[in-house]
């Protein structure tokens, strides 16, 4: 008996022993060198993060600024060179690197390097670098990252959910390693910015979006949650790109899609609960309006591209009110462009001026008018007009161009969020400022590219009168001697700290009064030596103070409203959502 236990013993010390080979190596135990690709093998993996898979892991990873006290007690003596730095010096030396860069979209790159290899540094970064860097991890670089994303692909930052997918979306979100989920931004590609359909590679747009979440906003990086919904696309560039990473089929729609939302919509809420926040970001205008209607009610969703872009454009314009006098009301709003943006702005404008001036709705949307492809939006279209523009066919005779748009109209303020590049011309922007002593011109859309004029042509062609904001970022622009800085409308200003607002009150829905509450606290943020300089916004160089007085008002407004659910409110709302805030400081490990 015992004879046998030793030969048993014996034999199994032989299997596990790790023996030479004949090339000098180690015994492949499992087999995994020698198998073939058709082969299978078991991807065997260690659980504690100490020695070589604590630097492989992005959100303990310390990199040099590891301690001689850690790097004995977690085993990484020796896998590091000697010297010891701070998260300071690190930030020094990748700022000095990235500025190397010749190209914007290889500083993305950068960027997203860092972030798959150390997350504190990387938000660290952003945070302290937020004006310099903040057009690199968004628009308009996130534009061209998404036009190329099939090329610089390397590992998922996101959930991919397609129409492979369907029947087991529920089992697809628990591969998410992190359960604890509060902020969810999900796109379908098929309107990325000002590019349009992308597919699958608008992934870029969820993942910029919620580095800003954490960045601008303090929301937990482990809390974010990135997701592409793929039914296809129908750019036939990208279907015919051998390095195209989503489905090659043409779009699904109606039943198929709707179906495979409703079910999305369905496991999140299953998966995460009632208070997580499911933002949707750059959808078709058609599937943008009837998703934000249909969930609305029943989820906790907020769609960026029609209320974000509409809450920082109303503060822009209640912000401008100090510089031209008298109150929205006393204005006239043109808009170039009917789609989510345009129509979303338009009614919130509406909506606060209904406030303001106790005017029903009705009365205070004829102030406004909107302009699309074919010409001024008037009473006699109606018929043929798709429902969310309906609101706006006022009466007038029809009216072809936006120049004789703005001739008939005499607007105030002159909106452009038609994604169409060099449409604010020379005549539309003399006009604009023949009978306005300073004209309100807004250049919204993205990227820089669409914009519908540039800040130099807004200033030269007002010959210094106009108060001008866009979409996405220019330089200061000098005219007679003074020096102008136009404001960004950017959505960054407005997203992260209405998200933060929602989080910390554990609100369970949004209301169109979080939206005023959050304009009105951006508007609050512009001082009197912004204004000096012509800026109807604050620099982005504070950004998280006023995430934090955003929050502050939004949460107020859901405990108004009966909409929070974390109890009791806190006292001092500001001081409470700072200190929600992630801060991306390096931990000390025991």
């Amino acid at each position: 008996m015992e004879s046998t236990l030793k030969e048993l013993r014996a034999e199994g010390e032989s299997v596990m022993k790790p023996k030479c080979t004949v090339a000098g190596g180690v015994e492949d135990t499992y087999g995994e060198d020698r198998a073939t690709e058709e082969q299978l093998v078991t991807p065997w993996t260690v659980s504690v993060a100490s020695g070589y898979s604590l630097l492989r892991d992005p959100r303990f990873n310390k990199g040099l600024a590891f301690t001689e006290k850690e790097r004995d007690a977690h085993y990484i003596r020796g896998l590091l060179p000697p010297a010891c730095i701070t998260q300071e010096l690190q930030e020094k030396k990748l700022m000095n690197n990235i500025r190397q860069y010749q190209l914007p979209l290889q500083r993305y790159m950068a960027m997203m390097e860092l972030e798959e290899r150390n997350e504190r540094l990387f938000y660290k970064l952003l945070i302290d670098n937020v004006e310099e860097l903040l057009p690199i991890v968004y628009t308009p670089t996130v534009g061209e990252a998404c036009q190329k994303y099939g090329s610089i692909f390397r590992r998922p930052q996101g959930l991919f959910i397609s129409l492979k997918e369907k029947g087991k979306i529920l089992e697809v979100l628990k591969n998410w390693p992190e359960k604890s989920i509060q902020v969810i931004v999900v796109t379908d590609g098929e309107r990325i910015l000002g590019l349009g359909d992308l597919g699958c590679q608008g992934m870029g747009i969820p993942v910029g979006k919620l580095a800003l979440y954490t960045a601008l906003g303090g929301i937990r990086p482990s809390s974010c949650l990135p997701i592409t919904i793929d039914v296809g696309t129908n750019n036939e560039k990208l279907l015919g790109d051998e390095f195209y990473i989503g489905l090659r089929q043409k779009r699904a729609t109606g039943q198929e899609y709707s179906e495979l939302l409703h079910e999305f919509m369905t496991a999140v809420k299953q998966n995460y609960g009632e208070k997580v926040l499911i933002q949707f970001e750059d959808f078709a205008n058609h599937n943008a309006f009837e998703l934000l209607a249909k969930y609305g009610t029943t989820h906790l969703v907020f769609n960026d591209d029609i209320q974000g872009t509409a809450s920082v454009v109303l503060a822009g314009l209640v912000a401008a009110l100090k510089l031209v006098g008298g109150t929205l009301a006393d204005q006239t709003f043109l808009f170039l462009g009917a789609g989510e943006a345009g129509t979303g702005i338009a009614e919130l404008i509406a909506l606060q001026m209904s406030k303001e001036s106790k005017a029903p709705l009705e009365e205070t949307r004829k102030k406004i008018w909107l302009v699309d492809s074919r010409g001024l939006i008037v009473s006699s279209r109606k018929e043929s007009l798709q429902h969310f523009k309906k609101p706006w066919a006022h009466e007038h005779e029809p009216v072809g161009t936006l120049l004789d748009a703005v001739k008939a109209i005499k607007p105030t303020a002159l909106i452009g969020s038609s994604g169409v590049g060099k449409t604010f011309t020379k005549e539309v922007v003399e006009a604009m400022a023949s009978f306005n002593e300073k004209p309100i011109i807004l250049a919204l859309s993205n990227p820089t590219s669409q914009s519908e004029c540039t800040a130099a042509e807004a200033y030269n062609w007002s010959k210094g009168q106009a108060i001008f904001a866009s979409g996405s970022p220019f330089d200061p622009v000098e005219y007679n001697g003074k020096t102008f800085v136009p404001g960004q409308a950017n959505n960054a200003y407005i997203f992260p700290g209405f998200g933060l607002g929602l989080v910390m009150s554990g609100a369970i829905r949004v209301h169109d009064d979080m939206l005023l509450a959050a304009s009105e606290a951006l508007a609050n943020q512009v001082t009197p030596e912004n204004f000096d300089k012509g800026l109807i916004y604050p620099p982005f160089s504070n950004i998280r103070t006023i995430s934090a007085h955003i929050a502050a008002n939004v949460a107020a407004k859901a405990y108004d409203l009966g909409l929070a659910t974390r109890l009791p409110r806190p006292q001092d709302l500001v001081k409470y959502a700072e200190s929600c805030m992630y801060t991306p400081v390096y931990r000390s490990y025991r």
